[in-house]
């Protein structure tokens, strides 16, 4: 037996064990009382949830925001909700259904290396190349929680895990019925409606929701349908059964790229050449989940998923450039599961975690050069199957009150192939081998409220799309990319009253390869070894039970430490699309119980558009967003919102080889909104 198949059965096996219980997520927490190392914006309600895989386990950075702040929210799309927490960088695209991304520790979301593992209610959920479309799912007032886990020493996940994973958890059980909706600048009109309903030991959750708008600049109409359901039994007091059916479809226009003089002259044109530009996509995905308590300290999870992509787009960059259609289509089938187990060995309190998980990709990616959305020429008809099976065992020991230790270790393996269509020639995937990871993390408290921790660990970036196979003329296999990385830290919390976190991280990549956007064969260009480091500080003060203060200043660096032989110019160059400062903050006041008050803001430094950089600094912005909301009673809720109040100009910039091309972030803008609650 191979040893991918070796890892493939060891995770099919794992998940068809008996799989766990949920237990109480104070169940998870250190058996002494260590405090975690994790900060919250907004409330975070504690709810029933498996000890097995929790993030209450993992010693390193963590950020979650609760759902009173996502619920409220008025956002485009939740990925500008994660881009409000601490250290996150979001790029706007802004571009139909190509919106944005969001990205952390020093990668860029360019498209080019996709550094950020997402998952949704357990479930995987990032495309071949490591975009998070399937986040446009999920509107806000489904939301239970956000949590983004940073770094290099979470053993839980492999593919895409290179900076580390963002969890959202939408609305489990209880019974319930809301809506909200709000109308806003440029013809944006957006309903939602949740709805749960527990009854004996069955619950059911939905979601239903709508978005149209107009758009900031011309032709950016869009609309927007997602659909959800979630639905759970409890067998027993030890066995509890889910299941999750998620629906999306979009449709939008693309306003197209502009060249400097238009942007400053008229933000909100589009080119004449964009005119037929466009895009329509299509998610689904199905998961059951399993939990059992075997006994009072062994516990099982487990959850099987699918996922289909289907994403239709056509784009023109520049006047110069053909207009291309681009077809996605991608089916992602996958299981995991982790066995937890609990116990005392003398005075020492110990924890014992093994997990595994395999996911198995059919993709296709075609392109062809088109006029007006007509196709002329195939340029690209890629098929492409991609498997990787990973699995970890981690122990948590605590040997005293005071001090907790967690090894780690994962290793994962990769295998498929590759058919150009279009020349009748296969490829095999890249002989990537064992891909190893060992991690630990160390956890003092040395006095209430204080936890000093620190961490190390190595992650794993491999070929995406096409660059993962051994494709002519390369006749050398391509050794996953290892980033090799550490933290030290130190976490403050008086009660709910204050909070406040240091952390100062290094990560460091072996051979970093970037993917090539605009590549008729989708291939990569290598970077070479890459240094990142950074300073995170964290603090969140509630002067009075009605005003609260929380911010976040984040600094990073990403250079090229030993660059590609081809470039040898590139040694000590920033990466592109790397700002050196990042920072979000709010205040939060409530004159009186039902009406809130908030100003936030949030920035960036300036940006390199290439690795060569010599096309200039671009991308700083400052933004304030102000709100308020006003409870009228128990079922009324209103509110308004205005954002980037000084109409501050901001862009997301990329350069095509020849210039700068420049699309505009939205301006002032300003929604209002009505929330039903039962």
């Amino acid at each position: 037996m191979s040893k991918l198949h070796l890892t493939s059965a060891l995770a099919i096996a794992l998940a068809a064990f008996p799989l766990t219980a949920r237990a109480s997520e104070e169940k998870s927490a250190p058996a002494n009382g260590m405090d975690d190392t994790s900060f919250s914006v907004g409330d975070i309600i504690v709810t029933a949830s498996s000890v097995a895989g929790s993030t209450r386990n993992v010693l390193t950075s963590v950020d979650r925001m609760g759902g009173d702040v996502a619920q409220s929210a008025d956002v485009d799309n939740v990925y500008e909700l994660i881009g409000q927490m601490p250290g996150i960088q979001v790029t706007d695209f802004n571009q139909g259904t190509t919106n944005g991304k969001f990205s952390m520790r020093g990668f860029n979301g360019e498209s080019k290396i996709n550094a950020v593992k997402l998952l949704i209610d357990g479930v995987p959920s990032n495309s071949n190349d490591g975009t998070t479309p399937f986040i446009d799912m999920v509107f806000p007032l489904n939301i239970a929680t956000i949590e983004v886990v940073r770094g290099t020493s979470d053993p839980r996940y492999g593919l895409h895990a290179i900076a580390g994973s963002a969890h959202i958890r939408t609305r489990t059980g209880g019974t319930y019925a809301e809506g909200r909706a709000s109308v806003g600048s440029y013809d944006t009109y957006e309903g939602q409606v949740v709805a749960g309903l527990e009854s004996g030991k069955v619950t059911q959750n939905y979601q239903i929701a709508y978005r149209e708008s107009a758009g900031y600049r011309d032709h950016s109409d869009s609309q927007r349908l997602s659909l959800s359901g979630k639905w759970g039994i409890t067998l027993t007091d030890d066995v509890q059964l889910g299941a999750i059916a998620r629906y999306y479809e979009a449709e939008a226009e693309e306003p197209g790229f502009l060249t400097f003089a238009d942007s400053r002259a008229a933000p909100r044109m589009t080119n004449a050449f964009n005119a037929s530009d466009g895009s329509t996509r299509d998610i689904q995905q199905y998961a059951l989940n399993a939990d059992i308590a075997l006994s009072s300290q062994l516990d099982w999870s487990s959850v099987g998923w699918f996922n289909r992509l289907r994403d239709e787009r056509y784009v023109k960059f520049s006047a110069a450039a053909s207009q291309q259609l681009r077809l996605t289509e991608e089916d992602h089938y996958g299981l995991s599961s982790v066995l937890h187990w609990r116990g005392d060995l003398g005075a020492t309190s110990l924890i014992l975690e093994a997990g595994g998980d395999v996911q198995w990709q059919d993709n296709r990616s075609l392109r062809w050069l088109s006029v007006e959305r007509e196709p002329i020429s195939q340029v690209r008809d890629q098929r492409f199957d991609l498997t990787v099976g990973g699995a970890y065992v981690q122990a948590i020991v605590e040997p005293t009150d005071w001090l907790r230790i967690t090894p780690a270790y994962r290793f994962d393996w990769v295998g498929g192939g590759f058919t150009n269509q279009l020349a009748g020639t296969d490829a095999p995937i890249n002989d990537y081998g064992s891909i190893d990871q060992p991690k630990v993390s160390v956890a003092l408290l040395p006095a209430a409220g204080v936890t000093l921790y620190g961490n190390w660990g190595k992650t794993y970036q491999i070929g995406l799309g096409s660059g993962a196979y051994l494709i002519a003329p390369r006749v050398v296999d391509l050794a996953p990319s290892i980033n090799e990385g550490w933290e030290v830290g130190a976490k403050y919390a008086l009660g709910d009253r204050v909070q406040a976190r240091l952390a100062y991280w290094e990560q460091s990549a072996s051979g970093e390869i970037a993917r090539k956007t605009n590549d008729p064969l989708g291939d990569f260009e290598n970077i070479g070894a890459t240094d990142r480091r950074g300073i995170d500080v964290q603090g969140k003060l509630t002067v009075l039970e009605s005003l609260r203060l929380w911010g976040a200043l984040s600094w990073q660096e990403a250079i090229i430490a030993v660059p590609d032989p081809a470039t040898p110019e590139y040694a000590n160059n920033a990466i592109d699309h790397t700002p050196e400062w990042l920072w979000s903050g709010g205040i939060d006041w409530s004159p009186v119980d039902a009406a809130t008050l908030s100003l936030t803001g949030r920035g960036q430094s300036s940006y390199y558009l290439t690795n060569a950089n010599s096309e200039g600094n671009w991308g700083q912005f400052t933004v304030f967003d102000a709100s308020a909301s006003y409870r009228v009673n128990e079922t009324i809720a209103l509110g308004i919102a205005l954002k980037n109040i000084g109409d501050v100009y901001h862009e997301y910039v990329w350069w095509d080889g020849a210039q700068s091309l420049h699309s505009p972030a939205n301006g002032r803008n300003v929604t209002v909104s009505l929330r039903l609650r039962r």
